[in-house]
């Protein structure tokens, strides 16, 4: 259910047309929690169904125009609601780390080179995510609002930090492999 709260926390932060939020999703939000149009659009319309959005009024009556969103005290509720309820940590499913277990059965073919192209996609998301940071949160920016976003930026880069470092050790053991030939 994290994605109806997803989009409720981004139209609290601003409201959007579905455009414009799909937009947001994709700058912002959608670096932890991804979603397609599709699947927001989707969302909208549920949301307002609930009586947890409206559709705001056009500025003037316009053919083809944009709707726009804001959330409803009902929306602001359900969203404290969820935000103050426990929940357990999902157990980590990763890919890649599953095709390392294989490997050790059926040999490390093509893998190794998997590895350098995962670990240079790391390195560019810490990269752009570094460069966020010190874009958006300079020294000085200690609202509340601003010291929680700067929270969740840092989960990114400590996470891209954690899997550059892996993925760094991953390919040194690769080196020291018996009859190992690099990729």
């Amino acid at each position: 259910m994290s994605l109806p709260h997803a989009i409720l926390t981004a139209l609290l932060e601003k409201p959007s047309s579905g455009l414009e939020l799909t937009r947001r999703f994709d700058k912002s939000i959608g670096y932890f929690w991804s979603a397609t149009h599709q699947q927001i659009y989707r969302e909208l319309g549920k949301l307002e169904t609930e009586g947890f959005i409206r559709t705001l009024p056009p500025a003037q009556p316009a053919r083809g125009q944009k709707k726009s969103y804001e959330v409803l005290p009902a929306g602001r509720a359900e969203l404290a609601r969820w935000t103050a309820a426990s929940q357990d940590p999902r157990p980590h499913r990763d890919t890649l780390l599953l095709r390392m277990r294989a490997a050790a059965v059926v040999g490390t073919e093509g893998i190794e080179a998997d590895l350098r192209r995962h670990l240079d996609l790391h390195r560019r998301q810490l990269a752009e995510y570094e460069e966020i940071e010190k874009r958006d949160f300079p020294p000085g920016r200690e609202s509340s609002q601003d010291r929680l976003r700067h929270l969740v930026l840092r989960a990114g880069i400590d996470l891209e930090t954690f899997w550059t470092q892996w993925l760094t050790r991953a390919l040194e053991e690769f080196a020291e492999l018996p009859g190992h030939e690099r990729a």
